[in-house]
């Protein structure tokens, strides 16, 4: 799935990374605990949080974050949203909630970035 039709399944809005819309996405991972993300999150997913500080796109960043996607209609800082500028990371924000920006992705293909996790 291009992250174009990301931002019109979820009616979202492009923050950050306009120029990226053509890339191809086929993972995600939800969490609003950065340890979490730092922790499961895989190379070349989609973040899905409703997190707005620097923290955010600095940990996309380090784990090469296909995108990350802004849930429950936060608005971002402008320091955040200049930081994902300069580090080229796309950001989308959607008014839907976590579980049903989730839900929808999967619903259209999209899956975790790992199914469970592995003691």
């Amino acid at each position: 799935m291009k992250l174009r039709e990301v931002k019109e399944l979820l009616n979202a809005d492009v923050i950050a990374g306009e120029e990226k819309l053509d890339m191809e996405v086929k993972t995600a991972f939800g969490a609003d605990l950065m340890s979490d993300v730092l922790a499961f999150a895989k190379a070349g997913s989609m973040l899905l949080t409703g997190l707005t500080n620097t923290q955010v796109v600095r940990i996309a960043n380090v784990l090469d974050i296909a995108a990350i996607i802004i849930v429950r209609g936060k608005k971002l800082p402008a320091e955040t949203v200049e930081l994902a500028k300069e580090l080229h990371i796309p950001v989308l924000s959607t008014k839907f909630i976590l579980f049903e920006t989730a839900g929808r992705l999967y619903a259209q293909g999209i899956v975790g970035c790992l199914e469970k996790v592995e003691k």
